[in-house]
């Protein structure tokens, strides 16, 4: 065993502890994320009651229910969630107040992954014995509803905070070389361009002369939403207050409101017609995406695939040390953090001659992100996992293999997202001006 663990370790890059702790957190969570897609795919239930022999024997043994109907639905995705929220609550409440990676706790955040599995696996199989399920779920679904929008909340504050620091490093690079004029320019038409063609495709594939009327109103309202923060970037009474402010921010979060709008008329429920031959039709969507969504296996494969990451990067993205600051209005300057790339290149901890260990203990000084905001935005993003997997407040019904082809709730909540983003944006331009005491620093 120690020959063949070895021989793996030999084979893999270096590596910081910092990176290699935040990938083994990750695993932990795509693990339990995966368990919960398959929880609410009915192919699945249904290939396991074919080919699994003595099924229903086995079901009743374990006390699931006849076909382990316990096992599988919204339900059983709420208590794994539960289990898996607990998991990195506690670790929240066990990391809070470590400045360096020699302490005993931080030594817990860092190892012992063997028996942090078990332990996950332990709160997400205890969950399913709480009394009173009725009670807990009921309760536990406003929670995670709480818990999905605070992390939608926190991803769109980033964003606007991201912006506002990449118009801000840009226009500083204009006082020693006039060439980032140029790179401004030509990143803000490329904004515009991609949030002007896309409301225009949009407007072609996703509406038609007779009818169509709710998607034309969205877009009429989106769009003039993007026009209105434009407006209001390069005003001279915002100018006056906040000089680094321009069409770059604004250009940003134009293109994240198309992109919501996007994905909100892609999740959007099919309507269906009868045309003059009596046949059902299905209106208001492109007519060339109409054979992929046929194939249910496809959609889901990829949509979750997609999911998994969309969400896995909005984690590890928002638990940088620059980000925490963000969140907490301290905009100081960017501080050297490992990258996404895991393997170690830096020579100076590199001895001539010596291999030196697989793993780098890049923190004895200091910690290169906050363990316990980590460990409270993926808190958060398992109650958004949570929700999002039974398709919010439509859990009932919910089930994967129908989720990526359109549901209501899942579609006014990327609208919420869109508008919500662009008054976060507004409100960090007009706050200065209501309080022009006070110091606003993005």
């Amino acid at each position: 065993g120690s020959a063949g663990c070895s021989l793996c370790c030999d084979c893999c890059p270096r590596i910081r502890q910092s990176l290699s702790t935040r990938f083994m957190y990750a695993l932990y969570f795509i693990l339990v994320v995966v368990l919960c897609c398959i929880m609410m795919s009915t192919t699945v239930a249904h290939k396991m009651k074919e080919h699994i022999p003595f099924f229903e024997d086995m079901c009743k043994g374990i006390k699931a229910g006849d076909t382990c109907e316990k096992l599988v639905g919204y339900s059983a995705v709420y208590r794994v969630c539960f289990g898996m929220a607990c998991f990195f609550f506690i670790f929240c409440l066990l990391t809070l107040k470590i400045n360096n990676s020699k302490s005993c706790r931080a030594h817990i955040h860092n190892g012992f992954w063997f028996f942090k599995l078990l332990l996950l696996g332990a709160m997400c199989s205890g969950a399913f014995f709480i009394p009173d399920q009725d009670t807990f779920l009921n309760a536990w679904r406003y929670v995670g509803a709480v818990g999905g929008f605070l992390f939608i909340g926190i991803q769109l504050l980033l964003l606007v905070e991201f912006a506002h620091k990449w118009n801000k490093n840009w226009t500083a690079g204009t006082a020693s070389n006039k060439l980032w004029y140029a790179s401004l320019a030509l990143v803000t038409l490329l904004m515009y361009s991609i949030a002007t063609g896309g409301l225009v495709l949009m407007a072609v594939f996703y509406t038609q002369k007779d009818g169509c009327m709710e998607n034309k109103i969205l877009l009429g309202v989106n769009g003039g939403l993007c026009l209105l923060i434009s407006l209001v970037a390069i005003s001279p009474w915002v100018q006056n207050r906040q000089p680094h402010s321009g069409l770059l921010q604004s250009g940003v979060i134009s293109c994240y409101v198309t992109y919501l709008t996007f994905s909100a008329l892609s999740s959007k429920p099919a309507e269906v017609v009868l045309d003059e031959h009596g046949k059902n039709v299905t209106i208001c969507v492109p007519d060339f995406g109409q054979d992929l969504y046929r194939d249910e296996n496809l959609v889901t494969i990829l949509g979750t695939s997609l999911l998994i990451g969309c969400i896995l990067y909005s984690c590890l993205t928002s638990t940088t040390r620059s980000s925490s600051d963000a969140l907490q209005g301290r905009y100081a300057a960017p501080e050297l953090e490992p990258g996404l790339p895991l393997c170690f290149t830096d020579t100076e901890e590199q001895q001539p001659g010596k291999e030196g260990p697989r793993v780098i203990y890049d923190e004895k000084k200091g910690t290169v992100y906050i363990y316990s905001y980590f460990h409270f935005v993926f808190f958060l993003a398992s109650l958004y996992v949570m929700m999002t997997v039974t398709n919010w407040f439509n859990y009932e019904s919910a089930n994967i293999e129908s989720f990526f082809s359109g549901s209501w709730s899942i579609f006014w909540v990327k609208m919420a997202s869109c508008w919500i983003c662009v008054l976060l944006y507004l409100c960090t331009l007009v706050a200065p001006l209501c309080c022009p005491t006070r110091e606003f620093s993005v």
